[in-house]
């Protein structure tokens, strides 16, 4: 599923046009992106919670060359889901097999 199609489902669930609809996907993605620049988690309670780790410096191999090379200390973001979204997930799944 592409953001498109996202606008898509919810403008149809809300009753908003797309062109709205896309401009709170995209404001919400940015208010993400930003807290996250500025070192603050985001918890969406029943959703998952956002955050930055930080990546000590190492050193790893170039897998075609097998070269050392260094990588120096970065910072990833990272999602974990809350437990009620896993549950609903597996749930959702299982009922949707086929047997």
């Amino acid at each position: 599923m592409t953001k498109a199609d996202i606008v898509e489902k919810v403008a149809a669930g809300t009753g908003l046009t797309k062109l709205e609809t896309e401009a709170i996907i995209e404001g919400f993605l940015n208010t993400v992106i930003q807290s996250l620049r500025e070192g603050q988690g985001i918890e969406i309670r029943g959703f998952g919670s956002y955050k930055v780790k930080k990546k000590n410096a190492r050193y790893a191999r170039n897998p075609r060359t097998g070269e050392k090379v260094f990588v120096e200390e970065h910072f990833v973001p990272v999602f974990k889901f809350s437990k009620d979204f896993k549950t609903a997930v597996d749930k959702g799944m299982k009922d949707n097999s086929i047997e």
